[in-house]
């Protein structure tokens, strides 16, 4: 049966496939995993940092390849896959320098006498479901913080990322891991409800849809499994005041277009202050519509295929229903295949569907704000809250509008500033969790109090 399959979306060409395991393939890796996990626990920190400092040197060694295999899986444009792998490095790299502050006692201050600490010791073999729109990067968020604490990793990643997903697993092998301790499935989701139900797996991260983490959470919380959630977003992007606005108008397109509109944590929603809203709709609109979506094995491409012709169908009902409801369509709204043209909406209301939906393309919605509470109440109308944009000049403004947003997290006056110390999530329908940061290496782990007399 072969379910993960290399469709390369720029040209609807299937350059590979691969066999979904058996169940005894599927039996057979969480035992090497488990056993790994014993080795992996024991071995001391500057021994689990040198290892995974080299699996962010093999990341950067094999750069160009895997790169070259995300464009042919998703779409991604060539720059931006080889910008994804470093990044990938760098966040590896951040778990190996830290690794001593992750693991560390952290002393506790008691009444009485003697002292306590807490120990962080791992939980033992982690499942991770990863999805298609960042390939490597996503594995490096979830892997690289738990392999630090001394965990082990079962990794099913998306159906249509099974060369890139191979090539992971080769790197965190060559790097010196025990057997088991970066294992790759290619799993159906019967399956990975099953390696979730297996005692010998402590826990489970999924990044993807608000219905792939509500199956998810079902069958961890039935077998009392710990669960972490990366989910959807719908961030808005809030401009309340501006010195320069070709700037921000840059920024806003920056953060629309980026992994062809394909990120979690893209602004998707511009509300904007009535004073600057004509100019700014105008300027963002043309700013857009000259971008065009182009062959993404080419340097130069900024925008290229989403990552499937369904994706493309799926975005391509929406618009069209919204308009249809009486959204406004300022530009775009059209696909050549999995090509789709950026496309800018307007005049949504809160009783389209669209109102509550998240955009995952290169399309956005304007929203014109009376003033600075106008805006924050369309910023927080959504069931998401992941991210964040607020563009302003006043500082009291931007720390007051930062404070009222309800998101996981608030950028001002920047975007695509993701970095490997950040924590990323989100609350609402977004996600339960932090991956990043110093906060990633506390999610599966066992917080041991040692109370000594």
């Amino acid at each position: 049966m072969t379910d993960y399959a290399v469709t390369n979306p720029a040209t609807g060409e299937t350059t590979a496939t691969y066999d979904t395991f058996t169940d005894a393939q599927i039996d057979e890796a969480i035992g090497r995993a488990d056993a790994a996990a014993s080795v992996w626990a024991k071995t001391s920190p500057a021994d689990r940092a040198a290892v995974i400092r080299r699996i962010a040197e093999l990341h950067r060694e094999r750069r160009d390849d895997l790169a070259a295999v995300m464009v042919r899986e998703m779409g991604k444009p060539i720059a931006a896959a080889i910008g994804e792998v470093d990044f990938a490095a760098d966040i590896v790299e951040y778990y190996a320098d830290n690794i001593a502050q992750i693991t560390g006692d952290a002393p506790l201050t008691i009444v009485g006498d003697g002292t306590a600490v807490i120990r962080r010791t791992p939980l033992g073999v982690l499942l991770g479901i990863m999805p298609w729109n960042f390939p490597a990067y996503q594995v490096a968020r979830f892997a690289a913080p738990n392999l630090a604490i001394g965990n082990t990793i079962i990794l099913k990643h998306a159906p249509q990322c099974p060369e890139s997903s191979a090539m992971l697993e080769t790197i965190y092998q060559d790097a010196g891991l025990p057997d088991g301790g970066y294992v790759n499935v290619y799993a159906t989701n019967e399956q990975a409800a099953d390696i979730i139900a297996d005692p010998r797996v402590h826990g489970v991260s999924v990044t993807g849809s608000e219905r792939a983490g509500a199956a998810v959470a079902e069958v961890a919380g039935r077998n009392l499994k710990k669960v972490a959630l990366e989910l959807g977003g719908s961030d808005p992007f809030l401009v309340l005041s501006a010195d320069d606005l070709d700037s921000v108008v840059q920024a806003a397109v920056d953060a629309r277009l980026d992994n062809n509109g394909q990120s979690c944590n893209g602004a998707k929603r511009f509300i904007i202050t009535d004073r600057l809203y004509e100019e700014f709709t105008e300027k963002f609109v043309a700013a857009l519509a000259a971008v065009q979506a182009q062959d993404p094995a080419q340097e130069e491409t900024v925008l290229g295929p989403l990552s499937s012709l369904a994706a493309a169908e799926r975005l391509q009902e929406q618009i069209d229903r919204a308009v249809a409801q009486g959204a406004t369509l300022l530009t775009g709204g059209t696909r050549d295949g999995a090509f789709f043209a950026p496309t800018v909406l307007a005049d949504v209301t809160a009783d389209m569907d669209l109102y509550r939906e998240e955009l995952f393309g290169p399309a956005a919605v304007v929203y014109r704000a009376a003033d600075e509470e106008d805006a924050v109440a369309i910023a927080n109308g959504t069931p998401f809250g992941l991210g964040s944009y607020v563009f302003t000049t006043d500082a009291e403004q931007a720390e007051r509008v930062a404070d009222r947003i309800e998101a996981g997290m608030v950028y001002v006056n920047l975007v695509l500033a993701d970095s490997p110390e950040l924590p990323f999530g989100g609350v609402k329908r977004s996600g339960t969790s932090r991956e990043l940061g110093l906060l990633a290496a506390d999610e599966f782990v066992n917080k041991k109090l040692i109370r000594t007399a």
